[in-house]
């Protein structure tokens, strides 16, 4: 699967101003934000560094270019940042082919969007060839489009690759539902202009205009989506 923009006009959810659902991948869909902390670790301490565990909420939803050059710039590491690009995506490829935790609900919510026909697009600053991977587990068919952080010019938290996604499955981006899990998705997802379920998983995200905060995907199904778009805020 590509993130090229398809032909616009794609069905959306009849009966509901809901066009479509945007989901990101690590730690809303798939528990692997660890997997990427742990990456981290392991990575610079072959390098001879120790992470501060105080640095995990700073890299944590962002692209790998942000984290990866923080991480550089906090450790005085030797490495340039493409070589470290490679190692780190290494690391987390290997943990999930051993195993891939869902989050809860995660597999219910697909489910329920796909036997519904609801236009849905996976959006996330990981790389194609993670994404791939799990969308393999997660099931092609559960994603009419999917976004990857490295082939889109500005990734979170710019807007663009929710713009992208929005306009890939002819939705307005303010009939789309995000579900997103950090500070750095929901503010790509804000200045989108879509409505945005905060599902935290890492660091506290506090409610506000247009962003419902629920403690766990268990608690959204499609009538909760459709229900966004009516709310008065």
């Amino acid at each position: 699967m590509t993130s090229t923009v398809p032909a616009l006009g794609t069905h959306t959810a009849e009966g509901s101003a809901l066009q479509a659902v945007l989901l990101d991948m690590d730690g809303t869909l798939v528990d692997t934000e660890g997997f990427w902390w742990d990456a981290e670790v392991e990575v610079f301490a072959r390098l001879g560094h120790a992470l501060d565990d105080s640095w995990r909420h700073v890299v944590v939803g962002g692209p790998m270019t942000r984290s990866a050059g923080f991480l550089i710039e906090a450790t005085g590491a030797d490495i340039t940042l493409a070589e470290l690009t490679v190692l780190l995506n290494d690391g987390f490829e290997d943990r999930i082919s051993r195993v891939l935790p869902l989050m809860p609900g995660a597999a219910r919510l697909l489910a329920e969007l796909a036997a519904h026909q609801v236009p849905t697009a996976l959006v996330s600053a990981s790389h194609r060839r993670i994404i791939d991977r799990v969308v393999t587990s997660l099931g092609p068919r559960n994603f009419a489009l999917t976004i990857a952080g490295d082939e889109v010019e500005r990734t979170k938290p710019f807007p663009d690759p929710y713009l992208l996604a929005a306009a890939g499955l002819g939705a307005n981006p303010a009939r789309c539902a995000v579900i997103e899990d950090t500070a750095t998705g929901v503010a790509a997802a804000e200045a989108a202009g879509c409505h945005v379920v905060a599902v935290p998983s890492v660091a506290p995200i506090t409610p506000a205009a247009r962003r419902t905060v629920v403690p766990s995907l268990e608690q959204v199904d499609l009538s909760f989506l459709r229900g966004l778009m009516t709310e008065k805020r």
